[in-house]
C-alpha cells in the first residue's frame, strides 16, 4: 500500500471551496502544498479568486463547477482532477447549505432540500472518493457542533448532519485495507456569510459568547483541523468527529 508522498505535491479536493470554511481549506492546504481543485456549484467569479490567490502565492489550482448532489457532476468533479494532477490523496466535503426552519408540515421541502444537499451530496462526495483516492489518502467530511445543542429550527440541518457523522463511521470500516482515514470536523459557530446571514447583532454577540473562549471561530480555525487530519501527524486518527468549536459544545 502507498502513503502521502512527500517528495511531489499531492493533490486535494475540496467542495464548496468558493468561500467560507471551504475556502479557507483550500487556501491552508495549498500553504501546506496540495495542488488543489476548488469545486463550486454557482459562484464561478469566487472560485476563480480562490484560484488566483493560490497561484499569486506560487501554488497550483484549478476551479470545477459540480452539484455535489448529482452523480454525474462528481463523478466529472473526479475525474477532472485526476486528469490535472494524477491522483487525489485527499478530499474534503466542505459544500452544504444552512436554510432554518422548524418541525412541521411546512417545512417538509425546505427539509428535502437540505437532506438533498447535505445528506445526498455527502453520500456521493463520499463514494466517489472512496473510488478515486488513491491508497493512503485522507477523507474529512464536514459537520456541526449544533447537534449537541438541538437549537430550534435547526431540526432539517441537523438530520442532515447527523447523517453525515453515520457515514464517516461506516465508510471508515468500508475502506480497511486501504491505509485511507475517513474523519469529520464539526465546527462551532464560525463568522461566515453562510453562518452571520439574517442573524441580528445581538444574536451574534449571544452566540460569540457560547463557547469558553468567548468568541466566534474564524475559517482559519477549522482549516487548520482540517491540514492536521489530511497532514502526515493525522495517520493515525481515523473514524472521528472531531468538535473544533472553542468548547461550544
Amino acid at each position: 500500500m502507498s502513503t502521502i508522498q512527500t517528495s511531489f505535491a499531492p493533490a486535494a479536493l475540496v467542495t464548496g471551496a468558493s468561500r467560507g470554511i471551504g475556502r479557507a481549506i483550500a487556501l491552508r492546504l495549498a500553504a501546506d502544498g496540495f495542488k488543489i481543485a476548488v469545486n463550486y456549484s454557482d459562484n464561478a467569479a469566487s472560485a476563480a479568486e480562490v484560484v488566483a490567490a493560490i497561484q499569486v502565492a506560487g501554488g497550483e489550482a484549478m476551479a470545477v463547477q459540480a452539484d455535489v448532489a448529482n452523480t454525474e457532476d462528481v463523478e466529472r468533479l473526479m475525474t477532472k482532477t485526476v486528469e490535472a494532477f494524477g491522483g487525489i490523496h485527499a478530499v474534503v466535503h466542505s459544500a452544504g447549505v444552512m436554510p432554518l426552519a422548524p418541525i412541521a408540515p411546512e417545512s417538509t421541502d425546505l427539509f428535502d432540500r437540505v437532506i438533498h444537499t447535505n445528506l445526498r451530496g455527502a453520500f456521493i462526495v463520499l463514494a466517489n472518493a472512496a473510488k478515486y483516492l488513491q491508497d493512503g489518502g485522507r477523507i474529512v467530511a464536514l459537520s456541526t457542533s449544533v447537534i449537541a445543542k438541538s437549537f430550534p429550527q435547526y431540526g432539517p440541518y441537523i438530520a442532515a448532519k447527523a447523517g453525515v457523522e453515520g457515514l464517516v463511521h461506516v465508510m471508515a470500516n468500508e475502506l480497511r485495507g486501504r491505509n485511507i482515514t475517513v474523519n469529520a470536523v464539526a465546527p462551532g459557530p464560525v463568522a461566515t456569510e453562510l453562518f452571520l446571514r439574517g442573524k441580528s447583532d445581538e444574536q451574534i454577540a449571544q452566540l460569540s459568547k457560547l463557547p469558553p473562549l468567548e468568541r466566534l471561530g474564524q475559517p482559519q480555525d477549522i482549516a487548520g483541523v482540517v491540514s492536521f487530519l489530511v497532514g502526515a501527524d493525522g495517520g493515525w486518527v481515523n473514524s472521528q468527529v472531531v468538535r473544533a468549536n472553542g468548547g461550544f459544545a
